[in-house]
């Protein structure tokens, strides 16, 4: 899986098919801060993340040389 796949699945996630939860990890502090979508609390069971963190140091998101750092994303997700 991508950087895309991994925001897609993410909105999907929290907000259902074709749900929208931000497109880089600053969208979604903002989507989980602005009140979109599911309300807190809520609990996101992320299945295979060693796989996911594999993947996304292997594809840099685009436009940039470096990879999506996963502890950073995890970080944005679990703040209160």
């Amino acid at each position: 899986m991508d950087i895309n796949g991994f925001y897609c699945a993410l909105g999907e996630a929290i907000n259902g098919p074709g749900g929208y939860f931000g497109w880089n990890l600053a969208a979604v502090d903002d989507c989980l801060k602005g009140g979109f979508g599911a309300q807190p609390p809520f609990t996101v069971e992320w299945l295979h993340s060693n796989a996911m963190r594999s993947d996304l140091t292997d594809h840099p998101a685009p436009g940039s040389d470096t990879a999506v750092d996963l502890d950073r994303a995890l970080t944005v997700i679990t703040a209160d």
